[in-house]
């Protein structure tokens, strides 16, 4: 697997962190994080959110978790976002590249610390799938027969020593 994600520290709670270079502006890669008709391609569930600090975000239509609600915690487009997810948060920083693409950095800071490689790997499939939707290239969704398959991802973290052992949906 390359590009995995790392088991973090973030202002002393747990975090899984993920960092993807895209050959397109921080614009483009904006509208896939913020937008719901592009999220709807690559986030695990449906998701709007109103865009202000304060503004509330709502998820739906996620196969292995109940609907929820968050907030958001910032927003300065294009560049940075951040909001609550149940116990979670969610904080995606993009920063252009000197070729005129973007960096994208994303950190799940966890509720528990057991959640690390359940998410990591739920978030290297959605990830995927991001690269996908602002390719222009189908992205059917993480949850779609055509995205990678979660559970050998899962064992990999778990076999690299990230740190495990929160309920799976499902199993």
């Amino acid at each position: 697997m390359t590009d995995r994600g790392t088991f973090v520290d973030f202002d002393g709670r747990p975090g899984v962190r993920f960092e993807r270079t895209y050959p397109h502006p921080p614009e483009r890669v904006w509208a896939a994080i913020t937008e719901p008709g592009e999220l709807v391609h690559w986030f695990p569930s449906a998701v709007s959110l109103e865009p202000r600090v304060g503004g509330a975000v709502t998820f739906t239509a996620d196969p292995n978790v109940d609907d929820g609600s968050g907030s958001v915690l910032a927003f300065d487009p294009p560049h940075l976002l951040a909001y609550t997810w149940g116990g979670d948060e969610l904080h995606f920083r993009l920063e252009p590249t000197g070729a005129g693409g973007c960096t994208l950095t994303l950190v799940n800071v966890l509720e528990t610390r057991d959640a690390a490689a359940r998410n990591a790997a739920g978030w290297t499939v959605c990830l995927a799938e991001l690269g996908k939707q602002v390719s222009g290239a189908v992205a059917d969704g993480p949850h779609s027969a055509a995205a990678e398959p979660w559970e050998p991802l899962y064992d990999e973290y778990v076999a690299a020593g990230m740190p495990a052992g929160a309920p799976i949906p499902g199993r």
